[in-house]
């Protein structure tokens, strides 16, 4: 059985506890890119024409990933990122509308100060019903 913790971070916050968790459940690690990285003025929330809240309030908004893992042999993946807006970043759902993940179980976890992640969960388990979405976990 083969494992796998995909995450996005901006800051490196989330790029560590990916690291953390990947060395406790013995899992490769693979970093989500985003092909046009983030900026600080594109993620300043304080901004309406940021980056991060155009993306937010599209919800079809898919920012382009660098490269896709091979998930072939992968039967459990932990996805992680931080809390943009009370939810996950777009480019989450990139990840997930690309990569094949029928089968696998998925393990959602997430970085915020202060929101909790089961907002990004609910909307992450009504947009992509057919994935095993197991749970999430807010660090």
């Amino acid at each position: 059985m083969s494992k796998l913790v995909a995450y996005f971070s901006y800051s490196g916050v989330t790029k560590r506890k990916a690291e953390a968790l990947a060395q406790k459940e013995g899992a490769d690690t693979f970093e989500i890119k985003p092909k046009v990285p983030y900026t600080r003025a594109d993620v300043n929330w304080q901004d309406n024409k940021s980056r991060n809240v155009l993306e937010y309030k599209d919800r079809l908004s898919r920012p382009e990933i660098v490269a896709m893992p091979g998930l072939a042999d992968v039967d459990e993946i932990w996805i992680g990122y931080p809390i943009w807006w009370y939810t996950h970043p777009r480019i989450i759902n990139t990840f997930f509308d690309q990569a094949d993940l029928n089968g696998k179980t998925v393990h959602l976890f997430a970085t915020s100060s202060s929101t909790g992640i089961e907002g990004s969960v609910k909307e992450l388990r009504e947009t992509y019903p057919a994935v095993n979405i197991a749970d999430g976990k807010r660090i």
